[in-house]
């Protein structure tokens, strides 16, 4: 299975919409990208191995594999890129401002339903993530 987030990068957040099959599944909210610094930073445009993962304080999540630089770079509800994250990815159902948004998760949930049939059947799952490149001329 493939997914695909599409980023849009601002000074205090970065949005993108997360899509399978070319269907928008939610928004994301990040923290800002500032060059992959550890905390403070979204992680690199790559391509990622997705696998399942579960928390006391989480609960069940999921969490992106090989982040060059970077450990424990999961995908978990939250409304405030700033307050809430520390490199993670936060799905949500509305976008509200930069790195903000609403019902968390009820996106997290509608995200899970889709990957973790996959990963029970032991497929693998990937997530790309880009932006989009915006024409100069």
């Amino acid at each position: 299975m493939e997914l695909e987030l599409i980023r849009t990068y601002f000074p205090n957040g970065t949005n993108g919409e997360l899509y399978h099959d070319g269907k928008r599944i939610c928004f994301t909210i990040e923290l800002p990208w500032l060059h992959n610094k550890p905390q403070i930073s979204c992680i690199p445009e790559e391509r990622y191995v997705l696998e399942k993962r579960h928390s006391k304080h989480l609960g069940w999540h999921l969490l992106l594999k090989k982040v060059k630089g970077r450990e424990l770079i999961l995908i978990h509800p939250a409304n405030d890129a700033m307050k809430e994250l520390k490199g993670c990815i936060a799905p949500v159902s509305i976008l509200t401002a930069e790195g903000k948004g609403l019902r968390s998760r009820i996106a997290r949930d509608k995200l899970l339903n889709l990957v973790y049939p996959e990963l029970e059947k032991e497929n693998n799952v990937f997530i790309t993530i880009k932006s989009i490149e915006h024409e100069t001329e």
